[in-house]
């Protein structure tokens, strides 16, 4: 008996440390995964200015992932567990990084960025075109030169970018539910939550290197080593600022194509001896065994499909599952697409800034929190019941306490002529009309109207231009030109100006470490219920319908949620654009400056409704998860009893074999 069992257990290590690379794997494979779609997100400002597309356009490129991962989930969710599962990854994790090569192409076919100004290069400043002057003649937009309308057209080159990003959602389709249905065929269910747990952090590592990869590539200007970078006139805060988004998109090409080499080594499937704590295959498991392979070689691959999903279909938990889940994701999708959008318009920070914020105070909480949430369902071996009812009361305090988000909050920049009056007057309902943008100061002046290269003046109060400033002299090149003798400063004329938006004040940069603050706190919660949640989603599924339900849940999310989400939302937030850039040719740029307190409500307010919504629902889960039984239940309890039995028959002298899956305590119940 003994050297039986030496083989078994050599073969169960074997198999233990397969289970264990393919979870290494597929942990290099979600990292990829994310960091690339951190960083997508963190760029979309950046994409937003290069190609001067409105932040629908944005909100389209964003859902065209989500369109390219609905093409193939289903198939690849069905069909995929009967192929290679690991080469099927591999091949994903390479068409992802084609796809991060793609996104960065346009960089290479387009020519150099020009931003709107009215600052001509260090070489002409001797004519100080852009100051005021009554000796000009009145000019609403500048005069179109043919050559440079033509070259407009290129700002069309974002269609690559979208289908660069289509491509990187192909790829990514069999990395989740592929990986997830792989470890819960060949793992220990107890193991799941903590393998699940370990994989969400994955997802959290990089995200976290994304960002921060995002924050030092927003410093750099786009057209670095082909620009004297002396003669620019912008910063890294100003709205025309386009930081060198190309550059991370190649890196996370490279990363992607090295993370899918292990999966072509792994074998398609394993062994189950590492699932059995006891040492012994009765011929009855081996026959089941036999059995099994039979049955599914006979149902093929289409003949269960039908059956399948009719029975997901009345499955009432994993229906209400996946309205909340399409609800919810209706207000995170947006949240997380715009962020950097929403905090850089509402405390007046750079992109870098901001999105170095993000990586240092969200991601660390929610990875942490992932962890111990997997901890501790693999340690307190948490009920499917009590799972539903810790995801519930977490998830609810979490958009509680979401709610100080809208306490946390800075006014308009002060600009003259769009949100405050030339008096220094904050004007309660912000619109851009072209004629009152001047004001007597600057009528002599003959400034265009339709033109963005603020200035801020020594009284803090911003203007639109130089000339609207009503500066008469200029001093120094570049970042650091000085603005003299501006009369709608002071009627005097002794006063000064310099380039950009002026500050928010210390008072907003204390208001954004609070946000940032309350959201670690949110985000740790948020975590802390994701692990229980989805593993009631895993749970209400059959075994052999997991595979497919993980799929659906997906198809639904993106369908509904994914890719409608930010389109929908980034119209919105377009509605609440104050100004908007103008092209040389007299079209509609990418927004300059929003109506933040309309951004705002949009922002928080329309995600705080919708999840409030999606509470009902959740509830009703709650309340259906306490009235069923789940397989484990039902194994603990006949396993006891026959434990029972087995002790009063075998008087003293008590053998048992214990199993987690349900076929094994056949032979239990056999012996008795």
């Amino acid at each position: 008996m003994g050297e039986p069992k030496r083989i078994v257990a050599t073969h169960g290590m074997r198999c233990f440390s397969k289970i264990k690379m393919f979870l290494l794997a597929l942990l290099g494979a979600y990292l990829s995964k994310s960091l690339s779609g951190i960083y997508m997100n963190s760029m979309l400002t950046q994409i937003e200015r290069q190609f001067n597309i409105p932040t629908s356009i944005v909100g389209l490129i964003n859902g065209s992932f989500e369109i390219g991962n609905l093409l193939l989930i289903i198939f690849v969710s069905y069909f995929g567990t009967k192929l290679h599962r690991p080469i099927m990854i591999g091949i994903g994790c390479v068409v992802m990084g084609l796809g991060c090569f793609l996104i960065s192409l346009p960089h290479f076919l387009m020519g150099r960025y020009e931003y709107e100004k009215t600052i001509s290069p260090a070489s002409n400043l001797s004519s100080n075109s852009f100051l005021c002057s009554g000796n000009r003649t009145k000019t609403l937009t500048p005069t179109p030169d043919p050559a440079e309308c033509a070259k407009e057209i290129k700002s069309s080159m974002w269609i690559y970018v979208m289908v660069g990003n289509l491509i990187r959602g192909i790829g990514e389709t069999p990395i989740m539910p592929l990986g997830i249905s792989y470890i819960e065929d060949f793992a220990k269910s107890e193991n799941s939550p903590l393998y699940i747990g370990i994989l969400e952090s994955g997802k959290i590592f990089g995200p976290l290197i994304g960002l921060f990869l995002a924050s030092f590539c927003a410093t750099i200007y786009v057209d670095t080593g082909s620009v004297n970078t002396d003669d620019l006139t912008i910063t890294p805060t100003d709205t025309r600022w386009v930081g060198a988004w190309w550059i991370g998109f190649l890196i996370c090409a490279g990363v992607n194509i090295l993370t899918s080499i292990p999966f072509f080594f792994l074998p398609k499937t394993l062994s189950k001896y590492e699932l059995d704590d006891n040492v012994d295959v009765t011929k009855s498991d081996k026959e089941e065994k036999h059995l099994e392979k039979a049955n599914k070689k006979k149902r093929g691959l289409t003949k269960d499909f039908l059956p399948f999903m009719r029975s997901l279909s009345c499955n009432s938990v994993y229906m209400l599952f996946l309205l909340v889940t399409v609800i919810q994701m209706n207000a995170f999708v947006p949240l997380l697409t715009f962020l950097p959008k929403y905090l850089e318009q509402q405390y007046g920070k750079s992109t870098a800034e901001i999105i170095f914020l993000i990586g240092m105070y969200d991601t660390p909480s929610i990875c942490i929190g992932y962890l111990v949430s997997g901890l501790i369902m693999k340690k307190f071996k948490i009920t499917v019941k009590k799972a539903a009812y810790i995801a519930f009361c977490l998830s609810l305090t979490e958009y509680l306490l979401s709610f100080f988000n809208f306490m946390l909050t800075c006014d308009n920049f002060p600009v003259a002529g769009l949100t405050a009056s030339y008096q220094h007057e904050r004007i309660q309902q912000p619109l851009y009309v072209e004629n009152k943008v001047l004001d007597d100061c600057n009528t002599r002046c003959n400034c265009l109207t339709k033109t963005w290269d603020p200035v801020c003046g020594d009284s803090g109060l911003a203007y639109m231009s130089a000339c609207h400033a009503g500066c008469e002299k200029s001093v120094g090149t570049g970042i650091n030109m000085v603005f003299q003798n501006c009369t709608c400063i002071r009627p005097s004329g002794n006063s000064s100006a310099v380039l950009g938006l002026c500050n928010k004040g210390p008072g907003c940069t204390v208001k954004l470490q609070y946000y940032f603050i309350m959201t670690m706190i949110t985000s740790f919660i948020f975590s802390l219920a994701a692990i229980p949640g989805y593993m009631v989603l895993l749970r209400c599924i059959k075994s052999e319908e997991k595979s497919l339900g993980v799929g659906l849940h997906a198809f639904f999310m993106r369908v509904f949620a994914g890719i409608p989400a930010p389109i929908y939302f980034g119209a919105l937030i377009d509605t609440t654009c104050l100004y908007w850039g103008t092209l040389k040719c007299g079209e509609q740029g990418a927004c300059r400056m929003y109506d933040i307190n309309n951004f705002r409500r949009v922002y928080l307010g329309l995600p705080a409704a919708l999840r409030g919504s999606s509470y009902l629902p959740a509830f009703f889960i709650v309340l259906l998860v306490r009235k069923l039984q789940f397989p484990e239940e039902v194994d603990s309890a006949e396993l006891k009893v026959a434990e029972v039995k087995l002790t009063e028959k075998e008087s003293g002298c008590m053998v048992v074999h214990r199993s987690p899956v349900v076929e094994n305590n056949r032979e239990l119940k056999t012996r008795l």
